[in-house]
């Protein structure tokens, strides 16, 4: 396998990266000229500290295609993925037990490049808070050893309240933070790793974010990761976790996705700087 470049490190347990790694624009302004496209996960890996897969959303993998992710990609490069929506869609959600336990099993296959698992519900799907405290019991805590970590983003307006964030705290498992006006957007913390999606990149921007922009969000992950919870963020309660280091994700996703990968290694380059 070619090296492309050292890849990065985590720096003070943060992590960035963006959704997916096939999106034909970045042919033109991230991958190299000519690279084959069976390779552009093995550049991307080496280039971000962790990529947020999609496509489980809409179809789960042989494990054997997990397995070959994680071999093609360097030592320390964690994957989140979305739970598949034949699962976050149903409408009993208390039953879906051996459908999370098929796909867990299956996603296992990543080894310890698996990181974080998001459970996606969208708007217009209409939660019950009992059906959905038992879904919540379903979810593992480990498959094969290793420790799970859920990450739950709903939706839905109405369902998000301080109800839900105890729910998500009783549990141990992260809210998704999305900076955007299109979806429920809160930073309280609710366990310990933070998961958030940067979802404002500006296509007129050669780095999707300014130099500004990024330097708020650096300065925003460390304090994350010290411990903190940044005053400048919108939150749904007056509760505040304990002080503690925390493992952050960080992930450009959607608005001018050309430009994402550029913002992910220019705030990576932010985070690492002295």
């Amino acid at each position: 396998m070619m090296l492309f470049d050292q890849p990065p490190a985590p720096v003070n347990g943060i992590r960035v990266g963006i959704g997916g790694w096939t999106f034909a624009p970045w042919r033109d302004n991230f991958y190299p000229k000519g690279l084959v496209q069976r390779r552009e996960l093995e550049y991307a890996s080496r280039k971000l500290t962790a990529i947020e897969i999609n496509g489980t959303y809409y179809g789960t993998q042989k494990p054997a295609t997990y397995a070959k992710w994680a071999a093609e990609t360097p030592e320390g490069f964690l994957f989140s993925a979305k739970a598949p929506m034949r699962i976050m869609q149903s409408r009993s959600l208390e039953k879906t037990g051996p459908q999370i336990d098929d796909f867990v099993g299956g996603i296992a296959a990543l080894g310890d490049r698996l990181g974080p698992i998001v459970w996606q519900f969208d708007a217009g799907q209409r939660l019950q808070r009992d059906s959905f405290a038992a879904f919540l019991d379903l979810l593992p805590k480990q498959v094969e050893g290793r420790a799970l970590r859920h990450v739950l983003d709903v939706r839905d307006r109405d369902f998000v309240n301080g109800d839900y964030l105890a729910l998500a705290r009783k549990h141990e498992m992260a809210t998704v933070f999305t900076d955007s006006p299109d979806y429920p957007s809160f930073a309280d913390v609710t366990t310990d790793f933070v998961y958030a999606r940067l979802m404002r990149s500006r296509s007129e921007v050669p780095a999707g974010y300014t130099g500004e922009a990024l330097d708020g969000w650096a300065k925003r992950a460390h304090a994350w990761a010290d411990g903190g919870q940044p005053a400048d963020l919108p939150y749904l309660d007056a509760t505040r976790a304990a002080p503690r280091k925390r493992d952050v994700f960080l992930f450009f996703i959607s608005a001018a996705k050309e430009r994402n990968p550029a913002a992910a290694m220019a705030l990576i380059e932010k985070i690492s700087a002295p």
